[in-house]
């Protein structure tokens, strides 16, 4: 193992010694020392690469020494800054998934955690093994997101409407104006999901039939949460064209204007 300290021989952070197996970087930040050396051992050994940082300047200081692929984070610090102020910032710097730890399991948290793009919620505590299986799915969510067509898989036709394009194949939302628009994994399996059945109502039940899988389970009010952060980065309002619209006591219906 790789130590670095700051002085006084105190390990600022730790990186766990990487493998030719290792699949891909995990940045573990969390204040509990104890689960941070847990999770290292546990995910090294399943082939990760893991740094653990115990607060905020420590996470930056190690973003700013490699490159990541996912990163583990803890809700509540004991000092610097809160879980969702980094939580923030990491979604205004880089594009990698995030898994949120919390102590916290009630809707609201839920709920600020997907409004700030988290990739999967996990309570505390939790079983190991469901954490690396949350883990492998956020994984390859983004890996699919950068690599569609690996393995022969065959590409999906982008879509296109009132001059966005939506391309399956590359994760990707371009506006009218040709510029990218950043989705969380979670919209953009919700926005595919309507636009791939536009001019059909689809209830909640249905979209979380169509969007969940065993490692990410939604839930009514995220749903509605996803919905509205989706509308948002489109531009999309009742005093405009209106392409999500709400089925009073139904769900939601993606119907572009005629021509569009």
């Amino acid at each position: 193992m790789l130590k670095r300290s700051t002085g006084g021989g105190k390990c600022a952070y730790r990186i766990a010694m990487q493998s030719e197996e290792t699949r891909s970087r995990i940045l573990v930040v969390d204040d509990d020392r104890l689960l941070c050396n847990f999770l290292q051992k546990f995910l090294s050994g399943e082939g990760y690469g893991v740094t653990c940082a115990n607060e905020g300047r420590e996470m930056r200081r190690a973003l700013a020494d490699q490159p990541f692929d996912l990163v583990i984070l803890d809700l509540t610090f004991s000092s610097g800054d809160d879980g969702i102020t980094l939580a923030r910032g990491l979604r205004a710097q880089y594009d990698f998934p995030v898994i949120v730890l919390s102590g916290k399991s009630t809707t609201i948290d839920k709920v600020v955690c997907l409004e700030l793009g988290a990739d999967d919620y996990i309570t505390k505590p939790f079983e190991p093994r469901e954490l690396l299986a949350r883990v492998r799915s956020v994984l390859r969510r983004a890996v699919r997101r950068i690599e569609p067509a690996a393995n022969g898989e065959a590409e999906v036709a982008p879509m296109c409407f009132a001059g966005w394009r939506l391309d399956p194949t590359c994760y990707q939302l371009k506006s009218p104006e040709g510029e990218a628009v950043r989705l969380t994994s979670q919209e953009f399996q919700v926005l595919t999901a309507l636009v791939q059945r536009r001019g059909r109502i689809l209830s909640r039940e249905q979209i979380l039939e169509i969007v969940a899988n065993r490692n990410w389970t939604p839930y009514d009010r995220s749903i509605d949460v996803l919905i509205g952060k989706i509308r948002r980065k489109l531009n999309d309002s009742a005093r405009e064209m209106q392409f999500i619209k709400t089925i009073r006591g139904i769900g939601y219906m993606f119907a572009p204007p005629e021509g569009h």
